[in-house]
């Protein structure tokens, strides 16, 4: 891979921790906002006893230490693909190593498919949940303005999705301080804390949560899909990894976040046995009065950024499926120049900001939507643990003891999790649920399609090479340059197929043309065409850009010279060909009807959405059917 010598240098790890710190944690870290006050919800009916609130801070410090600590920030984030983290990454590492086993392949992209539908499940619940959790605190700060709380949730919400465009580079740098104050503070806070009843630190020991659950059955149980809000985030860690690296993920996890989120947790048990009266919100209760707005004021901040993780994250995972052909082309917006991952989807990003703030009013409270939560994460949770079982033992080659060990180390974990959630389905857990199942019908619909197109391509197109040789010389030649754009390792275009069956005639020059995407920055002008000559008139071409480039096919043309082209550029003597086809073999789809109409809506909107190659409209000429290739 030739590298961009113009490229800057990457920034300091010190930079990218502080970038990592304001999109990245912003989620995990603005859980002490609501997890232990879930916990001890009236509609779990547990008294304020010693021992339930041992139980409850043991669970709470080892689920973060088993789950966040070791299983992703270790093991899970091993398994990149180039950089990139989240479920589709997974998937495609993993798919390199089971080429020998097509059918333990389908059934891991199954399981990716799902976990990366469920995490844009959760998605969509984080932003509206965090946000509102915080600002709920100013009926404690500021009771008068309890009926505001709602108006305020959905303006914070619309100006966050409005900064997306900045790209999460500017995001990063304008939340990151931010977000280290709030760390700070929170910690702050329960070291403060911890003092009014010092033995909360016994909760470090393991046995307290297993003598909650064996003392409290069904109630205890039940307690864990609170439990879970403790660990919201984890998945984002992993799918937001391609925005700034593993190692700086893993060193702000490590010596910023898990230390001021265990301390935090500890203050808030101490001020619970301190004073019983306090459970209803122990976060805010645990502020001195004097700082309590400042504190809800940071509080919202951190929940604007605790919504940055995900939304940030959905960015990943939509750029990776649209990579993997589950989705159509979007128009992709790269904010920074020193890693590919950070970037900004406009469809994605207001698509989101549509459904999130339709949530407030349906839900009206972040109890309610604490009830919605932690059925998606938690399914994801245990199809992660699966996906990287396959990875432990195809990829990392691993013992089978070792495999055994560790999934039965994370497994129990993560499937009593999972467990304790699923009765939240009722109250809220199918939204998430709907969701994921919507957009997995849509991704396995353009997949099908799509492979039934590449078929259909196939049977009906011959190689490029033989169809060169099969023309005959008294074919008619029209002055001017056609330019068929085609795939890397496509036969000869439809479009020049029914140009010459339809017409009778083929140009003057013909330039097949391939646009590749390479991971730098920039290509410079002089290294932006290839091109091979296959016979007099006619030649293969490839267009080379940097992720950084918007793609505009005739002004790279105009740009080249005579030499690197292989012949003079003139504008109003280009026609430019985009193949267009049905999913039709012999008169008839081979996709299921409902398939088929799903596929062809998808492909006319995105092709009528984006602007890919910037072709002008007035020199296409478009050819055969109605799907955007």
């Amino acid at each position: 891979m030739t590298q961009d010598s113009t490229a800057s240098r990457p920034p300091a790890l010190s930079a990218l921790m502080l970038g990592a710190l304001g999109v990245v944690f912003g989620d995990i870290g603005t859980s002490p906002l609501y997890a232990l006050k879930e916990s001890f919800s009236p509609e779990h009916g547990l008294p304020i006893t010693q021992g339930n609130v041992l139980g409850i801070l043991s669970l709470a410090i080892w689920s973060i230490t088993l789950v966040v600590s070791t299983k992703y920030v270790v093991f899970v984030m091993r398994a990149d693909n180039r950089g990139e983290g989240g479920a589709f990454a997974l998937l495609s590492v993993i798919h390199r190593v089971l080429t020998d086993k097509p059918r333990l392949s389908g059934v891991v992209t199954i399981l990716g498919l799902l976990a990366a539908c469920l995490f844009y499940g959760d998605s969509v619940i984080t932003p509206a949940m965090s946000v509102m959790s915080a600002i709920e605190g100013l009926e404690i700060a500021v009771p008068q303005m309890d009926s505001y709380v709602d108006v305020i949730t959905v303006a914070i919400l619309i100006g966050l999705f409005a900064m997306q465009r900045l790209g999460t580079d500017g995001v990063g740098k304008v939340f990151g301080p931010i977000t280290l104050v709030w760390f700070l503070a929170i910690g702050y806070l329960g070291v403060r804390t911890i003092g009014q009843a010092p033995t909360v630190m016994a909760a470090f020991s393991p046995h307290y949560a297993i003598k909650f659950l064996m003392t409290n059955g069904l109630h205890g149980f039940s307690v864990l899909g609170s439990v879970v809000l403790a660990i919201t985030g984890a998945e984002a860690l992993y799918a937001d990894m391609g925005h700034f690296g593993r190692r700086p993920i893993r060193l702000t996890w490590y010596l910023i976040v898990l230390p001021s989120l265990i301390l935090n947790y500890l203050g808030q048990g101490a001020l619970i046995l301190h004073d019983p009266t306090l459970v209803g919100n122990p976060f805010f209760y645990m502020i001195p009065k004097i700082m309590l707005v400042p504190m809800v004021i940071l509080a919202t901040c951190a929940t604007i950024i605790a919504s940055q993780a995900v939304i940030s994250g959905a960015f990943s995972l939509t750029w990776q499926a649209i990579h993997l052909g589950f989705l159509p082309r979007m128009r992709i917006v790269h904010t920074s120049k020193d890693h590919m991952g950070q970037i900004y989807i406009p469809f994605v990003n207001w698509t989101l900001m549509v459904v999130v703030v339709a949530l407030v009013p349906i839900f009206q409270t972040s109890s309610n939507l604490a009830a919605a939560y932690g059925v998606a994460v938690t399914t994801v949770m245990v199809i992660t643990l699966t996906m990287i079982a396959v990875a432990m033992r195809y990829l990392w080659k691993w013992a089978t003891w070792r495999i055994v060990v560790a999934c039965l180390v994370f497994g129990v974990l993560d499937v009593a999790l999972f467990s304790a959630n699923i009765i939240k389905v009722p109250d809220g857990g199918w939204l998430p649920l709907v969701i994921a199942a919507v957009l997995f019908v849509i991704m396995m619909a353009w997949q099908a399609g799509r492979r039934a197109l590449a078929a259909a391509q196939e049977q009906d197109t011959m190689p490029l090479e033989d169809f060169l040789s099969h023309l005959s010389p008294s074919t008619v030649r029209v002055p001017g340059h056609a330019v068929f754009l085609m795939g890397p390792g496509q036969g000869a275009p439809l479009s020049l197929l029914h140009n010459v069956k339809h017409n009778k005639v083929i140009h003057e020059r013909m330039i097949f043309l391939t646009v590749s995407m390479e991971e730098v920055p920039v290509i410079p002008q002089e290294q932006k065409v290839v091109r091979h000559e296959l016979s007099p008139g006619v030649q293969r071409m490839f267009l080379r850009y940097g992720y950084m480039e918007a793609i505009n096919i005739p002004r790279t043309l105009a740009r080249a010279t005579e030499a690197q082209l292989g012949f003079f550029y003139e504008p109003l003597a280009m026609s430019y060909f985009l193949s267009r086809d049905n999913i039709m073999v012999n008169g008839r789809s081979p996709l299921p009807w409902w398939k088929a109409g799903l596929f062809s809506w998808m492909a006319r909107t995105a092709a009528s959405a984006t602007d890919y190659f910037q072709l002008p409209p007035n020199r296409v000429v478009e050819l055969g059917g109605q799907t955007f290739l």
